[in-house]
């Protein structure tokens, strides 16, 4: 698992994958608090009985919003920043939407590190984000996210 402690480590890492996180299942739980916290409560994602009669696979599917939300925790299973002070998401540059994620089916995100500068004194680090579905060719949503990444450069007493 690579480890970012400093703009040199992020730098080394152009041009690389940096990692694959484990699947994660997306239930319809899942779907719905989602569908509750954006007040998204279009059909497709939340009614298990008109989906099973009108969608092609007979399932709900996520949001692609929640499918882009999920990519915070599906990296940070295979990138460690260490000695940061804070961290903030500064948005992304591309986002698109492949192939739906019907519940019950399985994600993992894969990165690259395609960029790493330094900006206003803080990492500022652009990746490529897959989310991928089990089995299935094409990725749910890829995204070019970019971050900020303030170090910790007090030295210890």
């Amino acid at each position: 698992m690579p480890i970012i402690r400093s703009f040199e480590d992020a730098k080394a890492l152009e041009g690389t994958e940096v990692g694959l996180s484990e699947w994660e299942e997306i239930t319809q739980q899942r779907i719905d608090k989602f569908a509750e916290a954006t007040g998204d409560h279009q059909w497709i994602h939340v009614d298990a009985e008109r989906a099973a009669r009108e969608l092609p696979d007979g399932k709900t599917i996520a949001h692609g919003y929640l499918t882009l939300a999920l990519i915070p925790a599906l990296t940070s299973q295979f990138v460690t920043f260490e000695n940061l002070a804070r961290a903030i998401n500064f948005g992304c540059n591309k986002v698109r939407f492949y192939t739906m994620v019907p519940v019950g089916s399985r994600v993992r995100g894969r990165a690259i590190v395609k960029q790493a500068r330094i900006r206003a004194g803080a990492l500022h680090l652009l990746s490529e984000v897959r989310v991928e579905v089990e089995g299935e060719r094409k990725p749910a949503c890829v995204a070019e996210t970019l971050g900020m990444y303030f170090f910790d450069n007090k030295s210890a007493d």
